[in-house]
């Protein structure tokens, strides 16, 4: 288990990370912690023992009884204090009508689901209800794989509650199945935890915990790093997006969904009604145009009234006409909406396509620091400048890359024009970072700019923690003022 009370990664600058000293807390770090499977495993086993002892009853029920109270042991031990037999009941662990489970073979018996009577072996909780053992396994394993479900597996008995408790399940099933309904019973334990989420990283089976509430999430940004190296926000799931608070990226994915593959097109080929609004192609020569939704008539060229414009609408020498002047106004406040899309959107997707090349990044650091290795004979530890470098390169990059959504949204006031010089100092800073890391290896060998490029890692960190710092602040207390609502 890893204890973090801040979540920004230690730059690295040719040296262990255990040599670095630990840096002051930043005011958008968070506290939170990451647990590894062992960890997870430990802390149910803790709380069955501890209800274990507290009820006295046995560790599979203590189990049932936690999950049906979402692992919460105060509200379970004073809810069973109270009134025990409505709580066992309503948890699947009503009436015992047999003793401890286990497998038998009961001359005459025929199951009820495959009417079998040979003397296979059979089965039965403490409900009573007893099935042949195939029947038994062929149900936990459509229930286990196919339905994904363990903590609340139910007698095949139509009408019983009881649950399947994972001592039964053991006797039943193959280890491949064990397994498998474990791992079932552990992810329940954790999407049962407010403050406990999985790592959405692929193949990785970390859990972190957090403290920060929903209510809070438009004040903060709980960005946290798994020790599988994968930084996201603990809010949404979504990979880091500081500085933008999570309905801000929730409703820029929209319209980046909805809007930016016909945007550009748009732009080029359409103009609105200027009477209703709609969207229309220009699909002929001619300039007279009839909109299908309101039938309004209007020219092309410059959105007036079509009737007054008689027979010169080649030469459209109503300019100056009201209603062309009035069409032309809306016209163009709808293409500089679009315009300003447009420039947020294009610097937003110019980060995010260089973020998505950053993943075959590290593989062409690693060559290069080898090649550089070979032509300078700088051993391993000197030519880690270059691998910071990679990492604060990717680092900014998903940070300008949220910038540019949160900007979209913002009032433009003294706060936003402060945001943006520090959003451009960051995205100069990086530029010119990018430019001597892709310098080829001979100049790499240069120990003047070796010092040049690591003076620009540590200035484009620096930048970057201004800017987030300053970002936080803010949100913190309310003083960003949006022109856009999200």
């Amino acid at each position: 288990m890893a204890d973090f009370g801040f979540d920004e990664p230690e730059p690295d600058l040719g040296y262990s990370q255990k040599d670095s000293v630990k840096k002051e807390k930043k005011s958008y770090d968070i506290n939170y912690k990451v647990y590894h499977p062992v960890d997870i495993q430990a802390q149910q086993d803790d709380l069955v023992n501890e209800v274990n002892m507290i009820l006295d009853i046995r560790k599979e029920d203590a189990a049932i009884l936690l999950r049906h109270f979402r692992w919460n042991k105060e509200r379970l031990i004073e809810d069973y204090m109270d009134r025990p037999s409505k709580v066992l009941e309503s948890a699947g662990l009503g009436p015992s009508t047999t003793g401890p489970p286990k497998l038998e073979t009961i001359a005459g018996f025929e199951c009820d689901i495959c009417f079998d009577d040979g003397g296979s072996q059979t089965f039965a909780m403490k409900c009573g209800h007893r099935y042949c053992v195939n029947c038994y396994r062929q149900y936990l394993a459509q229930k286990i794989k196919e339905e994904g479900e363990a903590a609340r597996i139910q007698c095949p008995s139509d009408g019983c509650k009881r649950i399947m408790d994972s001592k039964s399940l053991d006797l039943l099933v193959t280890s491949e199945l064990q397994q498998r309904y474990h791992e079932l019973l552990t992810r329940t334990y954790v999407e049962d935890k407010e403050y406990l989420k999985w790592c959405p990283a692929p193949d990785c089976q970390n859990a972190i915990e957090c403290g920060i509430k929903k209510k809070d999430l438009d004040k903060v940004v709980p960005t946290v790093a798994c020790d599988c190296k994968h930084r996201f926000c603990f809010g949404c799931g979504v990979a880091d997006h500081q500085p933008a608070p999570c309905d801000l990226v929730k409703k820029w994915l929209k319209k980046c969904a909805d809007d930016s593959e016909t945007a550009n097109w748009i732009s080029a080929n359409t103009k609105e009604c200027p009477k209703c609004g709609s969207t229309i192609e220009k699909n002929g020569g001619c300039n007279h145009m009839t909109c299908r939704k309101c039938k309004n008539e209007f020219c092309w060229m410059c959105m007036g009234v079509w009737s007054e414009h008689g027979t010169s609408w080649y030469n459209c020498n109503r300019f100056e006409e009201k209603s062309g002047s009035e069409a032309r106004d809306a016209q163009a406040k709808s293409r500089i909406s679009l315009e300003r899309y447009l420039h947020y959107y294009n610097r937003y997707a110019n980060h995010e396509q260089s973020a998505k090349l950053d993943k075959d990044l590290y593989q062409k650091t690693e060559k290069k620091m080898i090649q550089l290795q070979t032509a300078s004979g700088m051993s391993w530890i000197e030519v880690q400048y270059l691998n910071s470098a990679s990492q604060a390169l990717q680092t900014c990059r998903q940070t300008l890359k949220w910038t540019y959504a949160f900007a979209f949204y913002l009032a433009r006031n003294n706060l936003t024009i402060m945001f943006e010089d520090n959003q451009k100092d960051l995205e100069m800073a990086v530029e010119a970072l990018s430019e001597m890391f892709e310098k080829p290896v001979t100049d790499l060998a240069d120990p003047k700019l070796k010092v040049e490029i690591m003076d620009k890692t540590s200035y484009c960190n620096k930048r970057r923690v201004i800017l987030l710092a300053d970002t936080a602040d803010n949100l913190a207390n309310g003083v960003w003022t949006w022109g856009i609502s999200f």
